[in-house]
């Protein structure tokens, strides 16, 4: 158990928070007139994409003046109003960094040049346990134009920390800081655990000097990001059904996949090709979806690059180890797809005859942990186009493939083994009686045992 501090705009938050509480203050008629000062739009678009700089946090200094004679009350209450707005900020992958620490026992600290009354309720709101922050002198409920306690930023933050860890029995070589900013690196150097957290450029070159960790809270470890693009992004642009002229897809039920929040697809598995046939389902669903897959996949040449890139989440069958749930849940949290198919493998010998389909709990369970939908779906065709024997696809003729999704199945979140049967049977409900004898004849067998019609 220790204390975690936590920087705000462009570590807790994607951007700058200033913009929302300007708009925030004016609905209130803190601050007069509809438009922002002059230049600071400029301002706050340099500082959000390349951090922190001497003119912005001039503003900010400048800012405990202008707010002389301002009621404290009414900045509170703009402070709650804008709650909502910049709770939408919030980098995708913090909650998850955050839950851990709260499951560890941590105390997790707000430290911010933002102005405390302003940026309380957000805290509060986010689960924070308390605030470092710049604070304005009051007097008879209305502020004067001083700042109380010292400006919180570089040095400032660094004095303010260390009162507040002193206070609450914390030893700073024991404590967490997250932080985004080149002027926080007193902070990160005076802590025993730094964390770059979408490092600003100098901060990331003395990151690697220091071998700080780097990290991102805005997509998955290890997926790189130019201009906020992601290789998913780009694979988007040439993963289409013209890419596979052998093969003529049917795909259906898309509009079934919720459009926000944490989402986890499931499938069953009869080919190779069926990663290409999901591929497509991403591309029109139009949303960042990660896929689980065996750890054999991500050891392959140039596949396994890629895998990762996009935030594959790679699976060591077997091993017993947790990371795969950990970062999957991390990326439904995050309000992300994943991806995920059940039965592990393609079925082979006498798997592949049963009349009902059977997969492992990883689904149910990761359901449970995030409580998130799973949406079923049903593929058949894919095993024509590349047969599990061959090892490559069959690129002569043109053939047929077929997609089905379902509504969300009905689960009971507390039985890991009777939510994997229900999920497998809606899958199953989705495949017609064809994919059944077409999976019997892809392994040279037969069986008397047929699934009625639907």
């Amino acid at each position: 158990m220790t204390a975690v501090f936590v920087d705000l705009d462009r570590t807790l938050l994607r951007g700058p928070s200033g913009p929302v509480l300007d708009r925030a203050l004016r609905r209130r008629g803190v601050v007069p007139g509809e438009h922002s000062l002059p230049g600071s739009n400029l301002l706050y678009s340099i500082y959000g994409r390349w951090g922190e700089n001497l003119a912005s946090m001039g503003l900010a200094r400048a800012a405990a003046v202008l707010a002389g004679g301002w009621s404290q009350d009414e900045v509170k209450a703009a402070g709650e109003e804008a709650v909502d707005e910049l709770a939408t900020l919030v980098g995708p992958y913090a909650p998850a960094a955050l839950h851990a620490h709260r499951e560890a026992g941590d105390r997790l600290v707000l430290a911010t040049t933002t102005p405390f009354d302003m940026i309380s309720p957000l805290a509060r709101t986010l689960g924070f346990d308390d605030v470092v922050a710049t604070r304005y002198g009051v007097r008879d409920g209305t502020y004067t134009g001083r700042v109380d306690g010292g400006f919180v930023w570089g040095l400032g933050k660094l004095n303010a920390v260390r009162q507040w860890a002193e206070a609450n029995g914390e030893s700073l070589s024991d404590c967490h800081a997250y932080s985004d900013s080149i002027y926080d690196a007193p902070l990160l150097a005076a802590v025993g655990h730094p964390h770059a957290i979408n490092p600003d450029p100098r901060l990331y070159v003395l990151a690697l000097a220091r071998r700080w960790p780097v990290e991102y809270w805005d997509r998955p470890p290890g997926v790189p990001s130019i201009a906020g693009l992601e290789p998913y992004h780009l694979m988007r642009m040439v993963i289409r059904k013209p890419a596979f002229p052998y093969a003529r897809f049917d795909i259906d039920g898309v509009d079934t996949i919720p459009k926000a929040g944490g989402v986890i697809l499931v499938s069953n598995h009869r080919s190779y090709f069926d990663a290409f046939t999901l591929a497509l389902v991403a591309q029109e669903i139009n949303r960042p979806v990660r896929y689980l897959a065996k750890r054999e996949m991500f050891d392959v040449a140039g596949i396994g690059w890629f895998l990762k890139a996009i935030g594959g989440i790679p699976v060591d069958r077997g091993s017993g180890s947790g990371a795969p749930m950990r970062a999957a849940e991390a990326s439904l949290r995050a309000g992300e797809i994943v991806t995920i198919l059940p039965e592990g493998t393609i079925p082979r010998g006498d798997a592949a005859l049963a009349p009902v389909l059977h997969g492992h709990t990883g689904a149910a369970r990761l359901a449970a942990a995030a409580d998130a939908p799973v949406i079923p779906i049903g593929l058949w065709g894919t095993e024509k186009v590349w047969p599990r024997e061959a090892k490559l696809p069959n690129v002569i003729g043109i053939r047929d493939v077929a997609v089905r999704i379902g509504p969300a199945v009905k689960l009971g979140y507390k039985d890991a083994v009777a939510d994997t049967k229900t999920i497998m049977a809606a899958i199953s409900a989705l495949l017609p009686v064809s994919a059944q004898t077409e999976e019997r004849s892809a392994t040279g067998k037969s069986s008397k045992t047929q699934r009625p019609d639907r």
